[in-house]
């Protein structure tokens, strides 16, 4: 398990301040946070190029902060790859092994090993320069497994790679993951979070402000600045109104919504989370159970990979994931009338 407990950290201006958080052994921890919040930094310091401040650093029961880069036990696949030009990629992976003197024979066997293990032998014998951009990273990946770590620090690694590329590593990730491989993994993109994290730890200005599972962090976002992050388009302040003899709210935005939900106590402040794909949309008020039923006009209608993103002006801005087989039904166009209905129990009250 590796336990980073109140680390503190300065690099220039930029601050880590009191970040914690447990990595059980075999978890797949993704932090998550935009670019600039430091989830780099937070990697550099677990394996030793950045110096802390203040705070532990505990790897299986051992304290590392002060131990060399070559002896903590974590292993660190830079951005870049930072592979050697000039080397094979035999040689790039065996780099590590002849600095720690591994015999010629040992430094074979485990070289072969680890790129059996990724699916490489076949570019042994090849340079970096003939190589695709998933090539290369496994390459990385097997250079800094190929010492066996017991946890594989990743720093963005799908961002240079294209769509088809970055669903092969993936693959390769979750494998090594299955296989016993704990790893902490940082990226700034929430789906890349979704599809591989066990675990997620949100990171912002240098300090981490939520963590859990990705069901409780993504469906239960702490924040404004988390529910965007995390994909959530539809959130507003409100001022909280209570029904008399009853558990249902309103929640009243600045502009004047009126938003029907439960919880929350009454005159409370705070913001309410509405899932786009949990709202109806139609071009006529239909006769529903959902207590919220709201006229807008269409102002943009938004590709997206599983159909349209429609933009609807109802007094707030709202966000409706609609089927593309369902727009062209609709005849929905910008300058369109519509209603959009959800239920109350669909939408979501964080205090604050």
């Amino acid at each position: 398990m590796l336990t980073v407990k109140n680390l503190s950290a300065e690099l220039g201006e930029f601050k880590l301040e009191g970040v914690s958080f447990e990595v059980p052994k075999g978890d797949y921890l993704v932090l998550l946070g935009p670019s600039g919040a430091g989830k780099s930094v937070v990697l550099e310091a677990i394996v030793g190029l950045v110096p802390i401040t203040k705070g532990t650093i505990i790897l299986n029961g051992r304290n590392i902060e002060r131990e060399s880069v070559q002896h903590r036990g974590v292993g660190l696949v830079f951005q870049d790859f930072a592979v050697f030009p000039h080397l094979t990629v035999r040689a790039n992976i065996g780099y590590p092994l002849k600095a720690a003197g591994f015999s010629k024979v040992e430094a074979e066997e485990a070289i072969n090993a680890v790129a059996t293990k990724l699916a490489i032998v076949h570019l042994l014998h090849r340079k970096p320069d003939t190589l695709s951009g998933g090539e290369l990273q496994r390459v990385a990946i097997a250079r800094t497994l190929v010492l066996k770590p017991l946890i594989l620090l990743l720093d963005e690694p799908l961002s240079s790679l294209d769509a088809q590329l970055r669903s092969e590593i993936r693959a390769l990730l979750r494998q090594l993951n299955r296989e016993g491989q704990t790893i902490v993994h940082v990226t700034h993109d929430y789906e890349e979070a979704i599809s591989l994290a066990k675990n997620v730890a949100i990171i912002h200005k240098g300090v981490i402000v939520q963590t859990g599972n990705p069901k409780q962090v993504f469906q239960n976002p702490k924040s404004p600045f988390i529910a965007e992050l995390t994909g959530v388009r539809n959130f507003f302040d409100v001022k909280v109104r209570s029904v008399t003899g009853s558990d249902l709210r309103h929640g009243v935005t600045p502009k004047g919504l009126d938003i029907k939900f439960y919880g929350g106590a009454n005159g409370a402040s705070g913001y309410i989370l509405i899932d786009d794909k949990s709202i109806f949309l139609s071009v006529q008020q239909t006769d529903t159970s959902a207590l919220n039923s709201i006229m807008g006009e269409v102002v943009e209608v938004i590709p997206s990979r599983i159909g349209c993103e429609v933009v609807v002006d109802a007094i707030e801005k709202i966000f409706v994931a609609v089927t593309s087989e369902s727009l062209d039904h609709l005849g929905i166009v910008p300058g369109k009338s519509v209603w959009l209905a959800f239920k109350a129990s669909s939408v979501r009250f964080i205090e604050g």
